[in-house]
């Protein structure tokens, strides 16, 4: 019944992929992740600069010293490094501050009958927006060192890992508008099993290249879609040991 529920949940989420307000979250979390890491490779520059009394910048731009040059480039090939482990990470969290608008997109389509709910003030958006990204950059670099000891097994252990992190944040996230934080919680806890299977088969896009841009949208809407047919599943269950 799981797997049924979480195929049924993607693939709708998979026929709404053009609508508007799907492209809109996209571009903007793309278009935000790519100004982060400039922003982060403009920084080290700064420090480089402080550190090495030289202007260290990228020798395709700047006629400079050796040393400079040195710095400039180990540390643009250290930036594309680290953003290729990053991008999605970073994506994945900043696209999160505006899922809520995926949410209400799939929640108008397949759900008019419900009643509207507020907007998650922008405070806590980012509070947990920053949250989620921590816990996805730690988990990601930790899991480097694992990588490392056990080759043979790194894409199992990055799907599980990341399967997990993407489904409990992208269920909170739809289940807390209509439930709260707690009751989000306390359904999640219920149908963790299903949530950390879904969140896997989200993350396994996540090994394939631009694809893996898609996979905050997709997860969204397939998690809002997700959490309606895990609540209507815990009434009948309800309504059924009534009897």
């Amino acid at each position: 019944m799981g797997l049924a529920i979480i195929l049924s949940s993607f693939l709708r989420a998979l026929g709404q992929l053009g609508d508007r307000r799907f492209r809109r979250v996209l571009w903007l979390g793309i278009g935000l992740t790519f100004a982060l890491l400039v922003a982060a490779y403009a920084g080290l520059l700064w420090v480089i600069d402080i550190f090495f009394g030289e202007e260290a910048f990228f020798p395709v731009f700047e006629d400079i010293t050796w040393i400079g040059d040195l710095l400039g480039l180990t540390s643009f090939i250290f930036m594309i490094v680290l953003s290729v482990f990053l991008m999605v990470p970073v994506a994945s969290a900043i696209t999160s501050m505006f899922l809520e608008d995926v949410a209400r997109a799939v929640e108008d389509r397949h759900y008019p009958h419900l009643p509207s709910v507020g907007s998650v003030p922008l405070s806590e958006a980012v509070k947990d927006t920053l949250g989620f990204l921590g816990v996805l950059i730690a988990a990601n670099l930790l899991a480097v060192v694992i990588y490392a000891f056990l080759p043979g097994f790194s894409l199992f252990i990055f799907w599980a890992l990341n399967g997990f992190l993407l489904g409990r944040e992208y269920f909170q996230l739809a289940a807390m508008r209509r439930l709260g934080r707690e009751g989000a919680k306390a359904l999640r806890k219920r149908h963790r099993a299903t949530i950390w299977l879904a969140g896997t088969l989200m993350a396994m896009p996540l090994s394939v290249p631009l694809v893996n841009l898609l996979v905050p949208i997709l997860g969204a809407a397939t998690f809002t879609h997700l959490f309606h047919q895990l609540q209507a599943a815990d009434g009948s269950s309800s309504r059924n040991r009534a009897r």
